[in-house]
C-alpha cells in the first residue's frame, strides 16, 4: 500500500493481530506458490512489497542474499522486525508503493502478496515494481481473483474486489514483462473472510509472474549470421554445433543431434553438415505424407529437409528464421538439392509469418531458448496449428535456478544456455498457451552451468 492510502489506517489498527487474521485468510501454500514461480538463487536480491508482518519474507530470506522489506505501515513493520529477528540479511523500509526507495534495476525478484488490491493505481504500482527489477529479474504477485463481496471495501479497506486475470496479464505486458504466467495457487481466501453480519467469502487466489526483458535478440542474430557466413564450418561438426561457452561458471555441455545416417544422407550436404540443434525434433513427430510442417528457427535447413522427404510432394514445409544469412544458406541448399516443397520465410518466432489454423505439425530445434518471450512463441505456435495439430520441439532447459549474471550473459544467450528456462517454467508456458497432452523427454545434449544441470528436452503437445 502507499503511505497516503486509506488502507494504511486499517493496517495500523490491526497490525498487532494481523498474523492471526492472516492465517484465516490464506496459508503458507500461497507463499510457496509465489516462491516456486520466482526460481530463486542464493546470489539474488529480493524485495517484498507490502510486506506486512513479514509473511513472504520469512520464506524468501533463507533462499537469497538479501531482502528489502517494504510496507506503508510503521506498525506492521514493527511486528515484521520482531517476526524476522533471526535473519541478518534484511533491510526494512517505510515506503510508498508508488515511489519505492530503491534504485532502478537494483533487485532480482519482487514479491507482492495480497497487496495489489489495496492499491488505488495497480498499473503504476506494477510499473514501479518493474522499475527496480534488473533485466532478467522476476515479478511475482499473488492476489485475489475478481469477486463481488463489496463489504470487503468497508470492513477491510480493500480498494479493488480482486482482479480479472486477463487484466493482470495485460498490465504485465504493458510494462514490458515477458514470459508472463498466470496460474492458480490452489488456495482461497475463506475461513477468515467473513463480514460482521456473517456473510462468508471464498475467493480464489492467483499467482502472476513475469520477467523483465533482456534485450538479447541483436546479439543472438549477429552470432548466427556469422556462423551462416563462415564457409569453414562446412563439414566440420565442431564448428557447426553450439560451442562450449568460455565462461568460468559454465562447464562442458555435450551437444548431440541424434540424427541417423540415413536421415542426413537424404538432405543436401551443406545442410547435413550444418546442425545447430540440441536434439532431433522429428524423432517423435510421426510425419505423414501430405502434411504441412512449420520449422521455427529453421537455420541451415536440416530439419526442414528431412521433414520435406517425409511429407512428400503432396505436403509442404515452411521454415521461418530471423537471420537473412541463414535463409540465404537454406534456400541455396534447397535449390541444390531440388527441394520444391520447402518455403523459407524471414520472420520471428513471436510473430510467425504463417496463417492461423494452417499447420499440422510444428518442429523446432534448440531455438525457442534464444527468444526473449517464450510465452508469445507458444501462443503463436498454438495460433497457427490446426485443431489436433502437434508440437514437437527440442530445447535446452535448466534443472534449477541460475545466477543473475548467467541469465544476462550475451555469450551465454548466443550459445543456447543463458536464455534457457527452468524446465518447470518452460512446460508451464506450453500448457498456458492452451496445449494439452504435454510431455517432456530428456534428449542427449546435456551438461551443467555453475553446478546446475542444463539439458535438452523433447516436448510433445497437441492443440
Amino acid at each position: 500500500m502507499t503511505t497516503n492510502n486509506p488502507s494504511a489506517t486499517y493496517f495500523e489498527k490491526v497490525a498487532a493481530d494481523w498474523d492471526n487474521l492472516r492465517s484465516g485468510y490464506f496459508t503458507e501454500s500461497v507463499r510457496d506458490s509465489a516462491i516456486a514461480k520466482a526460481h530463486l538463487h542464493p546470489d539474488m536480491i529480493a524485495a517484498d512489497i507490502g510486506a506486512g508482518t513479514g509473511f513472504v519474507t520469512a520464506g524468501v530470506a533463507p533462499l537469497v542474499q538479501k531482502v528489502h522489506v517494504l510496507d506503508g505501515s510503521e506498525a506492521m513493520l514493527a511486528i515484521a522486525r520482531q517476526n524476522l529477528a533471526e535473519f541478518s540479511n534484511l533491510e526494512f523500509h517505510l515506503a510508498d508503493g508508488l515511489a519505492l526507495p530503491l534504485e532502478d534495476a537494483s533487485v532480482d525478484t519482487v514479491f507482492a502478496n495480497m497487496y495489489l488490491h489495496h492499491c488505488p493505481d495497480p498499473l503504476n504500482a506494477i510499473r514501479e515494481m518493474v522499475r527496480i527489477l534488473r533485466p532478467g529479474g522476476r515479478l511475482v504477485i499473488t492476489d485475489m481473483d475478481a469477486h463481488t463481496h463489496e463489504w470487503l471495501k468497508t470492513e477491510m479497506s480493500d480498494v479493488w474486489l480482486g482482479f480479472e486475470r486477463e487484466d493482470v496479464r495485460a498490465w504485465f505486458t504493458q510494462v514490458g514483462l515477458v514470459n508472463v504466467l498466470l496460474d492458480c495457487t490452489g488456495q482461497s481466501c475463506q475461513a477468515g473472510c467473513q463480514s460482521k453480519i456473517g456473510e462468508h467469502a471464498e475467493i480464489s487466489i492467483f499467482v502472476a509472474a513475469g520477467t523483465r526483458r533482456i534485450p538479447a535478440r541483436d546479439s543472438v542474430q549477429a552470432n548466427y549470421a556469422a556462423r551462416a557466413l563462415d564457409s569453414s564450418c562446412c563439414g566440420d561438426s565442431s564448428c557447426c554445433t553450439p560451442a562450449t561457452i568460455s565462461l568460468s561458471s559454465i562447464e562442458t555441455v555435450r551437444w548431440d543431434g541424434g540424427y541417423s545416417q540415413e536421415d542426413k544422407s537424404a538432405v543436401p550436404t551443406e545442410a547435413a553438415d550444418f546442425s545447430l540443434g540440441c536434439g532431433n525434433p522429428l524423432a517423435m513427430a510421426t510425419l505423414r505424407p501430405g502434411e504441412t510442417v512449420l520449422d521455427i528457427g529453421s537455420g541451415g535447413g536440416l530439419d526442414a529437409f528431412i521433414a520435406a522427404r517425409r511429407v512428400g510432394q503432396t505436403g509442404q514445409v515452411i521454415g521461418v528464421d530471423m537471420t537473412p544469412a541463414m535463409l540465404q544458406r537454406a534456400r541455396q541448399a534447397a535449390q541444390n538439392g531440388g527441394f520444391t516443397n520447402v518455403d523459407f520465410r524471414q520472420g520471428y518466432a513471436e510473430n510467425l509469418p504463417v496463417g492461423g489454423n494452417s499447420v499440422d505439425v510444428i518442429i523446432s530445434n534448440c531455438v525457442i531458448n534464444l527468444t526473449e518471450d517464450k510465452a508469445s512463441v507458444f501462443a503463436e505456435a498454438y495460433r497457427v496449428l490446426k485443431t489436433e495439430g502437434r508440437l514437437e520441439v527440442n530445447d535446452m532447459v535448466f534443472g534449477g535456478a541460475i545466477t543473475p549474471a548467467m541469465r544476462t550473459s550475451m555469450a551465454g544467450w548466443a550459445e543456447c544456455i543463458s536464455g534457457a528456462l527452468p524446465e518447470v517454467e518452460y512446460l508451464d508456458l506450453v500448457r498456458q498457451a492452451g496445449f494439452r497432452d504435454v510431455q517432456a523427454r530428456r534428449s542427449t545434449s546435456a551438461g551443467s552451468s555453475a553446478g546446475v544441470p542444463v539439458y535438452s528436452v523433447q516436448v510433445s503437445a497437441k492443440k
